[in-house]
């Protein structure tokens, strides 16, 4: 067990002290525990470390506003241990780590499983919406959904103490912690870099995984040279939990046959009883970006910057459905929005974004835009606002911008937090 700094990771050692060091990453809202039915076997062969994420299973609330955050925090941890090359298997967000330590540091990655894990984790949407709904209605929607999410039914049905420890696991979770892995979550996206990676992968999926499932793993094993690809029967997202024998046969047969510069001393196991590969799909690349035009002045042209924003700030959904029903006619007038209102006025560092949304509402409401002011609600609360927040402005409003005019905002905004905030199945 470890004390833990704000630039570390909660940590437990497990195994030999002179074997070659493994790690094992958590899944957002589990903690190190998911691995317990691999420890005994790979810890005859490795020292086994397992690191938790920040406000999981105890571990301080630093929270990491990204993937690559997590990962320089690992690192330092490992810094700290005196270790520089080792294995390393994660699952789902633990997997993110694993796809960019490979990519940041391939030095010190000797061999790479990435289980039920995805170089682009759904859309930005579904992540930042995840966290507007634990902003607002705490952990508890996330807790009692995580059971459908992480194993099938059969499973839950015939093993409802895994069921209640899984629930329990997300509920103990610090919110804000979990709040900021989404945001990570929202944000990570490796497709393009997969072919840097140099690392022998092995990519694990469980065959009824609805999360990140075979398809995602066909993108991973398509992108990143020589990944193999081994295909868990019977088992949803957990696979670590729900098939623990057969991902252990997998992971110590992986480690012991890829790691050849340390580990020729050890025997390699027999290879496990694994499904037939599934053939890999072809397409992997991204969409390419919008070519922006030159502003001629001799700065960098905000085009991209303010796309970035505006997606990130209004959704992917939206922006993607006002592109799509551009035309010549409203084509020059998006660019320039995209352009100048968010590349010039909310990309600048005076105001946060939550102070920005304050001031958007309080202008749309004093205007009258209501359709803008649904657009902005949903925004605010991307934005990081709560409806508690978000109603203050709308009273404050009413003093400066009139009574109607706020009653009218209300009406809008309400409805619009009862979407938002809705815990979905």
């Amino acid at each position: 067990m470890s004390e833990t700094p704000m630039n570390s990771l909660q940590y437990r050692f497990d195994g030999p002290e002179d074997a070659p060091v493994l790690i094992l990453g958590p899944s957002l809202g589990t903690t190190w525990h998911m691995w317990d039915r691999q420890i005994p076997q790979l810890s005859e062969r490795w020292r086994v470390i397992r690191f938790d994420l920040p406000g999981h299973g105890g571990a301080p609330a630093h929270s990491a506003a990204s993937v690559g955050e997590l990962t320089e925090r690992l690192l330092a941890t490992l810094d700290g241990l005196g270790v520089q090359r080792f294995g390393y298997a994660g699952c789902s967000i633990g997997g993110a780590v694993g796809i960019e330590l490979a990519l940041r540091h391939p030095q010190r990655v000797a061999a790479l499983a990435l289980v039920a894990t995805s170089p682009r984790f759904g859309t930005a949407d579904e992540f930042r919406r995840r966290g507007v709904v634990v902003r607002t209605n705490g952990l508890d929607p996330m807790a009692h959904s995580a059971p459908e999410r992480w194993f099938t039914a059969a499973f839950a049905a015939a093993q409802p103490a895994i069921v209640e420890w899984a629930v329990q696991m997300v509920r103990t979770t610090d919110p804000g912690c979990y709040i900021a892995a989404c945001e990570a979550l929202a944000a990570f996206d490796a497709r393009a870099e997969l072919g840097r990676i140099g690392a022998p992968t092995l990519v694990v999926v469980g065959s009824e995984d609805q999360v990140t499932g075979p398809a995602e793993a066909r993108t991973l094993v398509a992108g990143i040279p020589d990944a193999r690809l081994a295909l868990v029967p019977g088992a949803s997202h957990l696979a670590p939990v729900e098939q623990p024998a057969a991902v252990t046969d997998l992971l110590a047969h992986h480690f012991a046959t890829a790691w050849h510069d340390t580990l020729t001393a050890f025997p390699a196991p027999a290879a496990p009883a694994a499904s037939a590969p599934v053939t890999p799909v072809a397409e992997i690349a991204p969409p390419a970006p919008e070519q922006p035009h030159a502003t001629g002045s001799g700065r960098p042209d905000p085009y991209q910057a303010g796309m970035k924003v505006r997606r990130e700030v209004l959704g992917d959904a939206h922006v993607d459905g006002v592109m799509a029903d551009g035309d010549d006619f409203t084509g020059d007038f998006q660019e320039l929005i995209t352009r100048y209102a968010w590349g010039e006025v909310w990309t600048r560092e005076g105001l946060d974004r939550r102070t920005r949304s304050c001031v958007t509402l309080t202008a749309l409401v004093v205007g009258g835009h209501l359709e803008e002011l649904a657009v902005h609600t949903r925004a605010a609360l991307r934005n990081g606002l709560t409806p508690v927040e978000i109603r203050e402005v709308l009273i404050h409003s009413a003093l400066y911008c009139g009574v109607p005019a706020a009653n009218a905002a209300f009406k809008v905004a309400q409805s619009v937090i009862r979407e938002e905030t809705a815990p979905r199945a």
